[in-house]
């Protein structure tokens, strides 16, 4: 995807898949809630927090669908950025028959939100989710990465990945791109990255997406194992594209190689990161 995005309405990514975020040039993270359209049925992907739920609602309308046809939310994690306008949704899409779809581990964290109903486990669904027109959504566990229910989603009719926290970065204000064209300097960089994402790199002469997207997940992720384990899932699903839930989605085979593998030899994430250096004073 080269062309110049409108951030203001909803994007559509590939076939029936929609960002429908929030772009906030000064916010820390931003937010990246999908949602999915097949025959007029919907799933919405990780809905986003309680103060951005006017924003998502008004794109979710502008891509011609109405609430109720919204027949499933699905969350990868359980924090607030994710689930906080779970009671909004709950609300408007008004179905009895509505499902809250997560992992059990979070689901008793995700009932704090609403109780209007009773969330579902991707493992009793068979960790897979069937529209009616055969489309098929699958649900890919990666434990610890970052919480012990994470878990992502992959369409598998335009072989979009959806990572939650994974692959997601740390704002990088006016640089910031939903789908990131990668500059060739940046892509074959084998440089040390910045390690203060909000400084410039000298050569490309803007903030380094790599820095970003690094930091984020030594501060995010809980340890070297878990990321790496994570990887692995990502690599097995075999994406066209990943859509983080910070941060930019990559479409580019290259750029989500050259990501994995330099998360595959990322030191120092969580815990280790911790260790290591009161080990070394």
């Amino acid at each position: 995807m080269d062309t110049i995005l409108d951030y203001s309405g909803p994007i559509e990514l590939a076939p029936g898949v929609y960002w429908v975020g929030y772009s906030d040039t000064f916010a820390g993270l931003n937010c990246n809630p999908y949602l999915i359209v097949d025959n007029g049925e919907a799933v919405l992907i990780d809905g986003g927090s309680r103060p951005d739920f006017s924003t998502v609602m008004r794109k979710i309308l502008q891509t011609g669908i109405s609430p109720e046809n919204i027949h499933t939310l699905i969350y990868q994690h359980f924090d607030p950025d994710l689930c906080g306008s779970i009671p909004n949704f709950v609300d408007i899409i008004g179905r009895d028959d509505l499902k809250i779809i997560s992992k059990k581990e979070n689901n008793p964290f995700i009932r704090h939100y609403s109780d209007a109903t009773t969330p579902l486990c991707i493992d009793t669904l068979g960790r897979e989710l069937v529209f009616g027109s055969g489309r098929k959504l699958r649900f890919i566990p990666t434990p610890y990465a970052h919480s012990p229910g994470s878990f992502m989603t992959l369409d598998e009719r335009s072989g979009t990945l959806f990572t939650s926290d994974l692959l997601g970065s740390i704002n990088l204000g006016a640089n910031w791109q939903l789908v990131q064209q990668t500059h060739e300097m940046c892509r074959h960089c084998e440089e040390p990255y910045p390690s203060n994402p909000t400084e410039k790199c000298e050569r490309a002469e803007q903030l380094c997406i790599w820095s970003g997207l690094f930091s984020f997940h030594r501060t995010v992720m809980p340890s070297n194992a878990a990321l790496r384990h994570a990887i692995a899932q990502i690599r097995a699903a075999n994406p066209t594209m990943v859509a983080p839930q910070h941060g930019s989605a990559f479409d580019q085979k290259s750029d989500i190689e050259k990501i994995l593998n330099r998360l595959e030899r990322l030191e120092e994430v969580g815990i280790d990161g911790v260790i290591d250096r009161e080990r070394r004073g």
